[in-house]
């Protein structure tokens, strides 16, 4: 009775240090995000989707996550102790200039940040924000399925989709005030032949790029046209896109 109890004992320990283990997160040191949201425009419902899945990630990842709609947060003090900066669906023109300049600081100083879907219908008069994210949006065809083809796959965002040449998905499509092509790293583009709801020609880019990156002195930026409706928050090759993207941002990933 008393050996039993003791293989018992060993078995729980055994477990305990199996789940320990597993739980543990991808990464040692953890990474200070900020996520904002706020909307001075058209308000995207996902926005609280796309809150729920950072929040889910957050434990894996070793995240300490702020999430805010709250403009006052871009001052140096707060900003001071965040790495990384996600625009998850913001519009319209939400900040002052002094909390464009903390903005500003903040990346001088090496940092990162992350547009997600309508990051680009964001602050269109503020020229550095607009350089950093690469494109400001322009309009869209309906909410469709649609293709997007890969032209990169080397970027740590890509690694879901590593063995496929395109994806193809229900989400808004954005087309952009200029090509960004020659400013970014362009990752993808919309295949627009894959469109077949629209009332006009005028979204056309032909070239249409739509995920790309920079990095500029020291200065990580990332863009993903992905995340107009709650399901791309639910998908799961997106969901990996999105944290490596984070995680390159931060500069865990290269």
């Amino acid at each position: 009775m008393k050996y039993k109890s003791i293989l018992l004992s060993i078995a729980l320990l055994l477990s305990l240090v199996m789940c320990g283990q597993e739980n543990k997160p991808e990464f040692d040191t953890p990474s200070r995000l900020l996520v904002f949201s706020k909307t001075d425009g058209f308000r995207h419902e996902s926005v609280s989707s796309g809150i729920k899945m950072l929040y889910q990630l957050s434990t894996s990842q070793n995240w300490v996550l702020t999430t805010s709609e709250d403009a006052s947060v871009f001052n140096n003090e707060f900003l001071s102790g965040i790495d990384v900066i996600v625009f998850l669906n913001p519009t319209g023109d939400a900040l002052t200039e002094d909390q464009q300049a903390a903005f500003e600081t903040f990346m001088k100083r090496g940092k990162g940040m992350v547009g997600i879907h309508s990051a680009a219908d964001f602050e269109y008069e503020w020229p550095f924000y607009g350089q950093l994210l690469g494109a400001w949006f322009k309009n869209h065809p309906p909410s469709q399925q649609a293709t997007v083809v890969f032209e990169n796959l080397d970027h740590p965002a890509m690694e879901p989709f590593k063995g496929m040449e395109s994806y193809t998905t229900f989400d808004e499509w954005y087309t952009f005030k200029s090509n960004p092509r020659p400013n970014v790293n362009v990752l993808a583009t919309l295949d627009e032949s894959s469109i077949k709801k629209y009332d006009n020609d005028d979204w056309r880019m032909g070239d249409h790029p739509l995920i790309w990156w920079q990095e500029t002195n020291g200065m990580r930026s990332f863009y993903t046209g992905f995340g107009h409706t709650h399901e791309a928050f639910q998908d799961q090759k997106i969901i990996d896109h999105i944290k490596n993207a984070i995680n390159w941002a931060a500069k865990r990933l290269n």
